[in-house]
């Protein structure tokens, strides 16, 4: 049975047993993964239609059942949490049937199967990439998105640079880092960034990112 408990400040606690909190926490960070899946969907649906991604948004995100929060786009859901609990979930389900955890894992590697290719198009050799890290000021790498697509990027031939304030190797994985920014702008030919930063723009390179709803106020 479940009991409700107010405590002091107006937060509440929540009794239940210990494998119904962890089936809180990996059901949460699941549906927030689903959720950063669904709008990098939508952004690659409206990217390859030649729609605008920041209008569609704008439009779903007025029906207040879905909200105007957590809904930018990036280059894929990473970090600690989200890609462990909800390939945790998955496992958790046995022989239970579902389709909706799997789809979400499926749906992001799908969404950097698209950059990829969309990338490619650019016809750009020189590739940097501006920060390891899954989202912004974070140190957080771990299951980064931007790293799985630089690195298909290099199997096909390209060459990668990385400038990350927060690494203090010369190299990640193989490919060199770069601390000096004007020498990383003018190697590049081409910047990868999954949130947009003032330090790179206008800065005569062009920067890759589907950090869409940055500087953008929604209509209410």
């Amino acid at each position: 049975q479940l009991k409700v408990c107010s405590l002091k400040k107006n937060i509440r606690s929540l009794i239940t047993t210990s494998s119904e909190a962890e089936s809180i926490k990996l059901f949460s960070n699941s549906f927030l993964a689903m959720r950063v899946a669904f709008f990098n969907e939508l952004d690659s649906f409206a990217m390859l239609n030649g729609h605008s991604t920041s209008n569609i948004i704008n439009g779903v995100s007025l029906d207040k059942r879905i909200g105007n929060f957590y809904n930018n786009p990036s280059f894929g859901y990473g970090g600690y949490c989200l890609p462990k609990d909800i390939k945790q979930l998955k496992n958790s389900f046995l022989n239970i049937p579902e389709n909706l955890i799997s789809g979400t894992i499926k749906a992001n590697k799908t969404r950097k199967n698209v950059l990829i290719k969309n990338i490619l198009l650019k016809n750009k050799n020189k590739i940097g990439v501006y920060k390891l890290s899954m989202k912004a000021d974070s140190d957080n790498w771990r299951e980064s998105s931007i790293i799985d697509i630089f690195k298909e990027l290099k199997t096909r031939g390209l060459q990668i640079k990385i400038f990350d304030r927060n690494y203090n190797g010369n190299s990640f994985q193989g490919i060199k880092v770069e601390h000096d920014l004007n020498k990383f702008l003018s190697w590049s030919e081409l910047i990868l960034a999954n949130r947009k930063d003032s330090e790179i723009s206008n800065k005569g390179v062009e920067v890759y990112s589907r950090d869409i709803l940055a500087g953008i106020n929604f209509v209410q």
